[in-house]
């Protein structure tokens, strides 16, 4: 009866010893990965605020300027923001023109629509006030104003759409339709128009 009540206290022990070690090990591998997460959340919350996002970027947002003709710049309707057609203006006022294919070449036209995306983020955020509510862009239609028989639109809309994926991530993946125009308003080389789901 001893040696049995021996044994059970013995595997008892060790039992406890074993545990011991098992909260130990658990407690090490918990700092290691409190630490992991301390070290990659200043990424993580910087993936998930746009404007910090554009900010690493070095892309500064501007107050847009007035609508051209008897228009709005955006309309709200419950969670959509649909943006009315916008130019590649800069933040001065003026804007990139020429006709793609013949005054500007595709990586030009890819820069426009890129500034294209500069400028209706700038009205975006004027907006809803935070670039932090947008929960996805939802639809593009990219207007380039191009030469006939010019065939490279998605290329040059890419500037556009490459920028929302950086600034928003997955949110920033839309539908999108690129087509190529005879001319286009101040002979602006792109007019975007976007949808937009908001908190």
């Amino acid at each position: 009866m001893l040696t049995e009540q021996s044994k059970f206290i013995g595997l008892t022990a060790q039992f406890l010893h074993q545990l011991n070690e098992f909260v130990k090990l658990n407690c090490n591998t918990m700092k290691q990965l409190l630490l992991i997460l301390l070290l990659i959340s200043p990424s993580m919350m910087l993936a998930q605020d746009p404007e910090a996002r554009l900010r690493e970027m070095k892309i500064e947002l501007f107050t847009p300027p007035a609508p051209i003709a008897n228009y709005v710049r955006a309309v709200r309707t419950g969670n959509l923001v649909f943006l009315a057609g916008h130019g590649p203006t800069r933040a001065d006022g003026t804007d990139i023109q020429g006709k793609i294919g013949k005054d500007l070449s595709v990586e030009e036209g890819y820069m426009a629509a890129r500034q294209v995306g500069i400028a209706m983020l700038s009205t975006l955020k004027a907006e809803i006030g935070d670039l932090k509510k947008v929960k996805r862009i939802v639809k593009v239609l990219g207007m380039v104003n191009c030469t006939e028989g010019f065939a490279d639109q998605p290329k040059v809309m890419n500037g556009f759409s490459d920028l929302m994926v950086a600034v928003f991530g997955p949110k920033g993946m839309h539908a999108r339709s690129a087509v190529g125009m005879i001319a286009l308003p101040s002979n602006i080389a792109v007019e975007v128009e976007m949808v937009v789901e908001v908190e």
